[in-house]
């Protein structure tokens, strides 16, 4: 039997702190503690040195920012350790922030999306196992704000549809399905965003976060009037 992935989780409300580590372990996690606050949970974080986290974004004292603040030094401090957060509300800045930290491993849910217990299991077990999910209001948002300069204007509709997907977290066979096309033509359109996006052919995970940024910063052409 594999050990299980240990988890250490931050939320400052007991009820749902409570409720999270049940379901936590439940999906077949070991959940070595749970933190009401962003200082202990990375104290736990560094002498557990776990390979999931879990944190709220609103935490203690000021209920701002203090939970992500802790996940990014998370990903500073522990870089092969994924980070899951979750937020009453889409923190377009945090949200951004967040991915472009690092490339894998990493998650932004909204608490809604905790209610269907099967897709929150799979999330962990995606960012656990080095993945990237972005809940859809997430991208939808993001997906909204800048939208002046257009550096996606040379994709073609198809590119857009495939970066899109990528914002999303979506691997190349995912996409594949989506579309209802092959993994080759998936794997030419991603060739051809790298291309338009003017993103030099080094590290191929690099290039597609830094072209899903793109998209998250500069919104989604076909929406504009």
């Amino acid at each position: 039997m594999t050990t299980p992935v240990q988890v250490v989780l931050a939320e400052d409300s007991a009820l749902l702190r409570e409720g999270l580590v049940r379901l936590i372990r439940e999906g077949g996690f070991e959940v070595v503690e749970a933190c009401p606050d962003a200082a202990t949970f990375l104290e736990a974080v560094d002498r557990h040195r776990p390979g999931l986290v879990v944190v709220d974004v609103r935490m203690p004292p000021t209920f701002t920012s203090e939970g992500i603040v802790a996940a990014l030094t998370v990903r500073e401090r522990h870089p092969d350790t994924a980070v899951l957060v979750l937020s009453q509300y889409v923190e377009e800045q945090y949200a951004t922030e967040l991915v472009a930290s690092h490339a894998r491993g990493v998650g932004y849910l909204l608490k809604d999306r905790v209610a269907d217990t099967a897709d929150f299991i799979a999330a962990l077990r995606d960012v656990s196992a080095g993945g990237t999910v972005l809940d859809p209001e997430v991208v939808m948002q993001l997906l909204s704000r800048a939208r002046n300069a257009d550096p996606l204007g040379r994709l073609t509709p198809r590119e857009r549809e495939v970066l899109g997907l990528m914002a999303e977290g979506r691997t190349n066979a995912a996409i594949a399905r989506g579309l209802f096309i092959g993994e080759g033509a998936v794997e030419k359109n991603v060739s051809s965003i790298f291309t338009k996006l003017d993103l030099p052919p080094t590290d191929q995970d690099h290039r597609r976060v830094l072209a899903v940024l793109r998209w998250l910063e500069h919104g989604n052409p076909q929406e504009q009037p």
